[in-house]
């Protein structure tokens, strides 16, 4: 929901940093980097280096904006597109499992937390697949590779419930329940939103 007002604000100086990068620094390697940094972030969080882990993770999405922005000075490419959506998945996938590592009490709603994860971003990438298939776009959250679909929790949502449980861990439980709850909500809306967009388009013969 915040996702393109972020953009507005973070896009400018990320444009500005990539454009003074070296050229042989390519947007998968900041990329890969970046991922590097979240599974870093994961394992501050299993042993409670909780300051770490909010550095790492802060580093983590940084190197996911620059990644765009590099690639946009540069050459955008499919392999990059691929890459960054996988990196952030991981990352989301892994930061839950780290709370249930952190303190077995969590498991219940980190599984919680997880599903609702899983429902988001299978309705997110069929979509996508969808919206490749009959050529549509939308530059709302960006310039990407892929047709993105907003939705009530998205990537800025997502940083400030992680950031939040990292610097409070023992609010994890009641924290990771309403935040599951909150991406369910955007799972159903994005399933409406995608159930009308494709019953206006008609099929391939």
């Amino acid at each position: 929901m915040l996702d393109p007002f972020m953009r507005r604000l973070i896009d400018p100086p990320l444009n500005g940093v990539a454009a003074i990068l070296p050229r042989k620094i390519s947007a998968n390697q900041v990329t890969i980097f970046g991922l590097v940094l979240g599974v870093a972030c994961f394992l501050a969080i299993t042993i409670n280096t909780m300051t770490a882990a909010l550095i790492l993770l802060a580093l983590n999405r940084l190197a996911d904006g620059l990644d765009g922005a590099v690639a946009r000075a540069q050459t955008p490419s499919d392999l990059g597109a691929y890459l960054d959506i996988v990196s952030d998945f991981v990352l989301w996938g892994l930061l839950p499992i780290g709370f249930i590592i952190l303190d077995s009490n969590n498991a219940i709603a980190a599984a919680v937390l997880l599903s609702s994860f899983s429902m988001s971003m299978t309705v997110f990438l069929a979509f996508a697949i969808m919206a490749e298939k009959r050529g549509l776009e939308t530059n709302t959250q960006g310039y990407k590779n892929f047709f993105y679909i907003a939705g009530l929790a998205e990537g800025t949502e997502t940083i400030a419930f992680f950031a939040i449980v990292i610097i409070w861990p023992g609010i994890f439980i009641p924290a990771a329940l309403v935040y599951a709850g909150i991406v369910y909500v955007s799972v159903i809306g994005r399933v409406a939103s995608s159930y009308l967009i494709l019953k206006e388009m008609p099929s391939d013969p």
